[in-house]
């Protein structure tokens, strides 16, 4: 047997383990092809869309913020006009549509561009509803719609007919039949119209994104970075709202709809896809019936504000089946499908089939709570914007007189006087010695006499500067003032200029050596400039015949929820921290130059010495 040479063994070992030059290339190419496409899908798109949308959405809230220089003011200051309670009563001689001679009747009633939903009464061509809906408007007349429909799960609903009300006036009208423009039929209906105050935070069912933006027609996208959840993509609700709480359920109706509810900070939202239905139906106060090619589906959406849940109950279905009722405010009406009525007038959506019904029960009793705090949250921010307002403006008598005397009293009392800053809001951003006595900072720098705030402005390069005078306030101790002004915006975020409204409040210790200066600044102009305001204190405190301690605290406080809230939090102190050095740097110049002018005018003249 002849012998394998060794050179030969370790040669064919050595191909047979490693790759050769062709596998090595094709290997490599492969890699590089994986990367690209790695890097193409996630980090080039998430660049690409983070970019592009991030500068639209800018341009776009910028435009929007200009519509609402005024919000603080609008909001403090409600405008007349109009409640308008439609109670749906009953109909009579529906048109039969169901081949057994009778009607599933549900009624819409719109006002404007606002739309509710009656429930729905089975089988009946008398129905009785006993509803009642609240639509508010700025002025009259208004008409009101009520357009009938019988429901059908089959086919698309078909319209029984419908009959427009104009209100003319305010005031109370006896229950009228009302003839409908179907072939029979007429509807009763019981109207009252009150005159109110209107706000633009609550406009019935509008209100809880009415709450968040202008209009419908001037809203733009708002500037977040996360991509479009089901709440946008379903929903069509605003970008700054996601999802909470998601649960698999379903909703009753004729038969279950089974599906997924999604809830947000303002929103509980039902969506639901049943295939092997012969149509394609979708709610969201409009129905409509589409064909699919190759199958058929159901669609099914639901929208509620957490703004009109009166009670969440624990309930059954079928008996056996856990389930969770959630009943609207009276006035509220559906705000999908057509719901479930209730004696009271009351409609109610029942869901059921929930993997764990006591813990989604106990999320949505909080979401709801949650929802409410967060709402009286705001209605005080703007009661205090607008309090502080009125202190500021209504003694435009006392602020014309001479030089105030600083009130001579201690720290503000907490159970006498509205606080005027927000204490959980300030963090600490300045804390130095100042080379003036507490008595001397508000003479030299804070009485109407001083040109200390003209001269900061100026170097700030701030324009139409207007300040008021000091004047005492019924609802604050010590005296109050406003300024406005414009102001340069350093952001990218920003227009090149904004209006500000600044609130300031000074308040004097009786033996003159603690000084406590209170402020709220206002921007009108920047995006999200309504929802927060930046709150600062300064406390100064004597410790020497020519020195003292400051201490100063800042941050901002927020009157509504925005996505950027964090994003805006830390900017404003990181800015106001700035603005503090070049505060404090002109006002040292500025006593210095006050001191050294008075010790000028007070020193004795060598003609004065000699004739001594």
């Amino acid at each position: 047997m002849e012998k394998i040479p060794a050179k030969l063994i370790i040669e064919t070992a050595v191909n047979s383990l490693l790759p050769s030059w062709w596998e090595v290339e094709v290997t490599v190419a492969a890699a590089l092809f994986v990367i690209a496409a790695y890097w193409y899908f996630t980090v080039g798109d998430r660049g690409k869309s983070s970019g592009g949308f991030i500068t639209s959405c800018c341009n776009d809230d910028i435009l929007e913020e200009t519509d609402k220089i005024d919000q603080l003011k609008s909001d403090a200051q409600a405008k007349l006009g109009y409640l308008i309670k439609v109670g749906l009563q009953a109909a009579k001689n529906l048109n039969a549509a169901n081949l057994n001679g009778t009607s599933d009747p549900y009624a819409i009633v719109t006002c404007g561009s606002e739309k509710r939903f009656s429930s729905m009464v089975p089988g009946s061509r008398n129905p009785m509803w006993g509803e009642e809906f609240d639509f508010s408007v700025d002025e009259l007349p208004a008409k009101i719609n009520i357009t009938i429909y019988d429901w059908d799960i089959i086919r698309k609903s078909a319209v029984l007919g419908s009959v427009t009300v104009s209100v003319d006036s305010e005031g109370e009208t006896a229950a009228v039949w009302h003839s409908l423009d179907g072939p029979s039929g007429s509807v009763c209906l019981h109207l009252k119209t009150i005159p109110i105050k209107l706000s633009r935070a609550l406009n019935g069912y509008a209100g809880a994104n009415a709450r968040r933006r202008i209009s419908a027609e001037k809203q733009g996208p708002t500037m977040v970075h996360q991509k479009p959840g089901p709440l946008q993509n379903i929903f069509d609700l605003p970008a700054d709202e996601v999802v909470e709480h998601s649960y698999s359920c379903a909703l009753e109706r004729s038969f279950l709809y089974h599906g997924r509810m999604f809830v947000s900070a303002w929103h509980l939202c039902f969506h639901s896809n049943i295939f092997s239905k012969q149509m394609k139906v979708r709610f969201v106060l409009i129905k409509d019936q589409n064909t699919l090619s190759g199958a058929w589906l159901v669609i099914c959406k639901v929208i509620i504000p957490l703004e009109d849940i009166d009670e969440i109950r624990k309930s059954q279905h079928a008996a056996i089946n856990p389930a969770i009722t959630i009943i609207l405010r009276l006035g509220a009406g559906g705000v999908g499908v057509p719901p479930l009525g209730s004696s009271d007038g009351r409609v109610r959506y029942k869901f059921a089939s929930f993997w764990n019904r006591n813990h989604a029960f106990k999320i949505l009793q909080r979401c709801v709570t949650n929802f409410r705090a967060m709402l009286d949250a705001e209605k005080k921010a703007v009661a205090l914007s607008a309090l502080r307002a009125h202190s500021t403006n209504s003694s435009s008598s006392r602020a014309n007189r001479k030089q105030p005397k600083v009130v001579e009293e201690s720290l503000p009392k907490i159970d006498k006087f509205q606080p005027f800053v927000k204490e959980e809001a300030l963090v600490s951003v300045y804390n130095d010695v100042f080379p003036c006595t507490a008595e001397q900072f508000f003479n030299l720098l804070l009485s109407d006499d001083s040109n200390y705030i003209n001269e900061y402005r100026s170097a700030r390069k701030d324009s139409n500067v207007v300040i008021g005078q000091l004047h005492a306030a019924d609802e604050y101790d010590g005296l109050v003032r406003e300024l406005t002004f414009r102001s340069l915006c350093k952001s990218p975020m920003c227009p090149p200029d904004t209006a500000m409204t600044e609130w300031q409040h000074v308040v004097q210790s009786p033996d003159k050596t603690l000084l406590v200066l209170e402020t709220v600044q206002q921007a009108h102009d920047v995006p999200f400039g309504s929802y927060f305001e930046v709150h600062c204190r300064w406390r100064v405190e004597t410790t020497s015949n020519s020195s003292s301690t400051i201490d100063i605290r800042a941050g901002a406080h927020f009157k509504k929820w925005c996505v950027m809230q964090s994003k805006i939090k830390s900017g404003a102190v990181d800015e106001y921290k700035k603005e503090v050095l070049l505060m404090i740097e002109k006002a040292t110049s500025y006593i210095t130059v006050r001191m050294n002018s008075d010790e000028a005018d007070t020193a004795p003249t060598p003609a004065s010495q000699e004739n001594a």
